[in-house]
C-alpha cells in the first residue's frame, strides 16, 4: 500500500479536528491565496474577506475533498471564484473611471493566470518539503548559500567550519538528495529528467555553481 503524502496526511487530521494540521495548511498555503487575491487587484479590505472566506469555505468542505493531494488546486480555484464574486459585485455597484490609471480585471485573464500561479505554487511547496526532509548539515550549508547576495565559500567555510574544498561537492551532494525527495520526485515525475526537469531544481533553489 503507497504510504498517504504529506498533504493527504495533513488533509485527514484537520478533517479529524487536528489544531495543528489546520495551522500548518493555512501557513502553507495563504501564500498562495494572497497570490492569487493579488493577480485580481482587489481594495485591502476585499483581500482579508476572501482570505477568512477561502479559510472557512476549506472548513466546511475538507471532509469532502476527493483528493487530498489536489488541496493546492482546489484553493486556487475557490479563491479566483471568491475574487471573481467580489469584483462582479463591485462592477454593480461601482461605475468604472475611464480617468482612472487602473484598467479593471478581465476575468478571463485571471483564469489564465491561474495555472501558472498553481504550477508555481507547487513547485514552491514540492521544494519546501523536500528541504525540511535534508539532513541538518545539509539544510544549513543550503541556506548559507541561497543568502542575497551569496557569500563566498570563504565566508561560509569560516561560519561553518568547514574547508573551502569541501563546500562544493556536499552542495552537489545535497542538492542531489533535495532532487531524489519524495515531493520533488512527485512533482517532476511525469517529466523527462533533462534540464527543464529534476535537474532544474538546482537552478530554481538560487544554489549554482560557483
Amino acid at each position: 500500500m503507497t504510504p498517504a503524502s504529506p498533504i493527504a496526511t495533513l488533509v485527514a487530521a484537520a478533517a479529524e479536528g487536528d489544531r495543528r494540521a489546520w495551522n500548518e495548511i493555512v501557513e502553507r498555503y495563504t501564500p498562495l491565496v494572497l497570490a492569487v487575491v493579488h493577480r485580481h487587484r482587489l481594495r485591502p479590505a476585499d483581500v482579508a474577506d476572501v482570505n477568512q472566506t477561502v479559510w472557512l469555505r476549506l472548513v466546511e468542505q475538507v471532509g469532502r475533498l476527493r483528493e487530498a493531494d489536489a488541496l493546492p488546486g482546489w484553493i486556487a480555484t475557490t479563491t479566483r471564484n471568491e475574487c471573481l464574486r467580489v469584483l462582479r459585485v463591485q462592477q454593480r455597484v461601482q461605475p468604472f473611471d475611464p480617468q482612472s490609471e487602473d484598467e479593471p480585471v478581465s476575468p478571463d485573464d485571471a483564469v489564465a493566470d491561474l495555472d501558472e500561479e498553481m504550477e508555481a505554487a507547487q513547485r514552491r511547496q514540492a521544494l519546501r518539503e523536500g528541504f525540511r526532509s535534508l539532513s541538518r548539515q545539509c539544510q544549513v550549508l543550503l541556506t548559507r548559500l541561497m543568502a542575497d547576495p551569496p557569500p563566498s565559500y570563504a565566508v561560509v567555510s569560516e561560519q561553518l567550519a568547514m574547508p573551502v574544498g569541501s563546500i562544493g561537492p556536499t552542495r552537489i551532494r545535497c542538492l542531489d538528495k533535495l532532487r531524489k525527495t519524495p515531493a520533488v520526485l512527485r512533482l517532476v515525475s511525469p517529466r523527462p529528467v533533462d534540464g527543464g526537469g529534476v535537474l532544474g531544481v538546482e537552478g530554481r533553489s538560487g544554489v549554482g555553481k560557483r
